[in-house]
């Protein structure tokens, strides 16, 4: 808040707060200069539910802040809400890559970078809640939101949230979300998750821990019922597990518009603020207090939190208020192409002639065949709640014609596989983007939403209201909600299948049996079976939805400017029958431990590529892996890299630890689980000591008495990939008393 502004009671709790001043007494000290109509205000938006629903769909979503919870005659800011992941929904900002692919980097001082511009972003255009830490773990690859989140594995998902958090919170309120159990897009409404206590607490919880540990603001509750009871209002969540296990101080918020069905109930259950208008709340609360059904105190926590909060931000966030030309300004802009070409994944580069096919050498091009539907497209990602609508999006064929001006660039965009083969028979190399778009994958709005009446008695009588009668209108037309571009929705969901079209496998098959230099590049979130085709390719490489500047990096990557140095941050399973079970129109499913690498090994099925597997343009040598004390649940270890290849690059060093004498079937605990990870730059021939912060949370077990180890001891390997044969095992043990 701007120090010249009048003094106002918010104003004077905070400079209280920076003088020392406990933030808790403050926020009490407030508290009770609210009236009980402006404490029952805190507790949802700010705007009427039916202004707030027709804006979104005449003006687009999330354009400007949200407010939430101000109060104007105390100088309450509120809650100012930006959407994310990959970037501040609000306004025209830096499309970053979506989060899968900044998980694939592999690398948490990068992720750290992102949240610090995008929350200069956030705050240079009037927000300060971010609710774009999304830490969902996504139990199988056809779930529609993979995107949003980082990677299959718990400690990855962590440590990535926490980066994130770390960085955002330097000047805006990070909110982390869906918490929890929530990866099913279709259903999402009204899908009852079931899992026990050792599935939650060893899997599913276990990120959502570690970025409460880190200081994260907020936590959005899911959608979805877990165990019964809706996600917004489970008192065993929210209060127990959360504020009660975890220590957790901020404030909850709900997912929009359906993210409770009882306004009493959530106030009960802990749950702080109905985002984002005055809905259930507004119109329920009061006579639920008259009659008993919620209590004043209820109001009074929920509203202590929310004020806490805020003044926590204010108090420590950055003094220097960013200038708006920071969005999408040149170094965000710079930082969006470095995250792209770090997270680019090589599945596969065969040699072609006496070198492997990638990097391409620009004295070599004199024509490139651009071919693809997805080549000259600018995709991004879904076009839900996390669209950022990025001034200027730079396409694969508009990247690579900029790097090479001196290339003849041939551009096939069609479905039709003799067009592309001709295209790519008379060109030095041809690369094929190929993939998904925001139709095949993402958050899920489909008309249907609207007709179900179990949501639609959600909404407050239409009545008289002209907005609502607005919305009503614009609902009846049925194209209303595939108009992308003005109310930021999708109808993408979950995907129907994990392999490409088929066409796109018979374009491909053409060009490679056309051009022995072709590269396919995939569009992706999740992870796609390519049996079918693989083997005709000599390269193959994982572009991600890419962001803004995703162009500019692939052609980094292809062309040698950057190393191959992503890793996959999930497993890519040979047959879709060695995944999980996955309806996504369910009511009613169970979780267990066992998805993704973890179910692979346990089943003794050989993955196509494992989790953290990813080539590089040089190659890498693990020596002398020597394990610290563990303090705490925490240790570190540190082992020596050696770049063995003929030029710079960039390695993932992946510790996993494996429980000795555990039986994953008989005792339903994994054979290996990633305990750390740390990446690292060498030049050609160079070595480095490096350290790995590591983490022996993975290696125990939830009983009814907590965490135990799942057996005394364990081996360590520092490894490129789960299950590496080169992997450098300790020599002494980790034991875990």
């Amino acid at each position: 808040m701007s120090t010249t502004s009048p003094a106002t009671a918010f104003s004077t709790a905070l400079a209280a707060v920076r003088d020392g001043r406990s933030v808790d007494e403050a926020a009490g000290e407030l508290l009770d200069l609210l009236t009980p109509r402006e404490r029952l205000w805190l507790l949802d938006g700010d705007l009427p539910f039916w202004q707030g629903m027709a804006d979104t769909m005449t003006n687009g979503y999330n354009r400007a802040p949200i407010p939430m919870g101000r109060i104007d005659r105390l100088g309450i800011p509120g809650l100012l809400f930006s959407d994310g992941p990959r970037g501040v929904v609000m306004g025209n900002s830096t499309a970053f890559p979506v989060s899968m692919a900044r998980g694939a980097t592999w690398d948490v001082s990068l992720e750290e970078r992102v949240g610090t511009a995008i929350g200069l972003e956030v705050r240079a255009q009037g927000g300060n809640f971010f609710g774009g830490v999304c830490v969902n773990l996504p139990r199988h690859p056809a779930w529609g939101r993979a995107q949003e989140t980082y990677g299959e594995d718990p400690l990855l998902l962590g440590e990535f949230g926490a980066a994130l958090t770390r960085g955002v919170q330097r000047n805006a309120m990070a909110v982390a979300k869906h918490y929890a159990l929530n990866s099913m897009e279709n259903a999402r409404f009204k899908v009852d998750v079931t899992a026990d206590d050792a599935a939650l607490h060893e899997v599913y919880l276990a990120h959502f821990r570690r970025v409460v540990e880190e200081g994260v603001s907020g936590i959005m509750t899911a959608y979805n019922s877990v165990n019964g009871e809706w996600a917004g209002q489970s008192e065993h969540l929210l209060e127990g597990v959360l504020r009660g296990m975890w220590g957790f101080a901020g404030v909850t918020v709900s997912d929009f518009i359906f993210g409770l069905r009882d306004a009493a109930a959530s106030l009960r259950a802990g749950l702080d603020v109905e985002e984002p208008f005055r809905q259930q709340r507004a119109r329920y609360l009061p006579d639920d207090l008259e009659e008993g059904r919620a209590s004043w105190d209820d109001v009074d926590r929920a509203a202590r939190r929310v004020l806490r909060t805020q003044l926590l931000h204010y108090a420590t966030r950055a003094e220097a208020e960013p200038p708006l030309d920071v969005v999408f300004g040149a170094g965000h802009r710079a930082l969006a192409r470095e995250v792209a070409a770090r997270g680019m994944v090589l599945l596969k580069n065969d040699v072609v002639g006496e070198a492997p096919v990638l990097p391409l050498h620009r004295d070599s091009l004199g024509c490139l065949a651009v071919i693809g539907r997805l080549a000259d497209m600018a995709n991004t990602g879904d076009h839900g709640s996390s669209d950022v609508r990025a001034p200027e999006v730079v396409t694969p064929l508009r990247g690579l014609t900029e790097a090479l001006p001196r290339t003849r660039i041939v551009h096939a965009a069609g479905d039709d596989p003799a067009a592309a083969a001709a295209a790519a028979a008379g060109a030095d190399a041809a690369v094929l983007v190929v993939g998904y778009t925001a139709e095949d994958e993402g958050e899920y709005v489909g008309s249907d939403m609207f007709s179900d009446p179990a949501l639609l008695a959600l909404f407050p009588p239409v009545g008289d209201d002209p907005d609502g009668r607005r919305f009503a209108s614009t609902l009846a037309d049925p194209g209303a909600l595939q108009v992308n571009a003005a109310g930021g929705l999708s109808a993408g969901g979950d995907r129907a299948g994990l392999r490409l079209r088929p066409i796109d496998a018979d374009i491909i098959r053409a060009v490679a049996a056309a051009n022995p230099r072709t590269v396919v590049a995939i569009v992706t979130a999740g992870a796609v079976i390519t049996e079918e085709w693989r083997d005709t390719v000599p390269a193959v490489l994982v572009s991600w939805y890419s962001g803004s500047e995703g162009g500019r990096a692939l052609a980094d990557v292809l062309l040698g400017d950057a190393d191959a140095a992503g890793r996959l941050p999930y497993s890519v399973p040979v047959s879709e029958e060695h995944l999980p079970p996955f309806d996504r129109d369910a009511t009613a499913i169970t979780y267990d431990k066992w998805y993704g690498q973890r179910l692979l090994d346990r089943d003794g099925h050989v993955p196509a590529f494992p989790l953290g597997f990813g080539l590089s343009y040089t190659s890498f040598a693990l020596t002398d892996l020597t394990l610290g004390t563990p303090d705490g649940d925490a240790f570190h270890a540190s082992v020596t890299v050696t770049n063995t290849g003929p030029r710079a690059g960039r390695h993932v060093v992946q510790l996993y630890g494996r429980p000795e004498g555990v039986d994953p079937v008989a005792d339903d605990f994994p054979a290996r689980v990633l305990l750390g990870f740390a990446a690292v730059g060498l030049a050609a021939g160079e070595s480095a000591r490096v350290t790995v912060p590591t983490s022996t949370r993975p290696l125990l077990r939830w009983t009814a008495a907590g965490f135990v180890p799942a057996s005394p001891t364990a081996v360590v390997e520092a490894a490129a990939y789960a299950g590496d044969p080169d992997a450098v095992v300790a020599p002494a043990e980790l034991k875990l008393t």
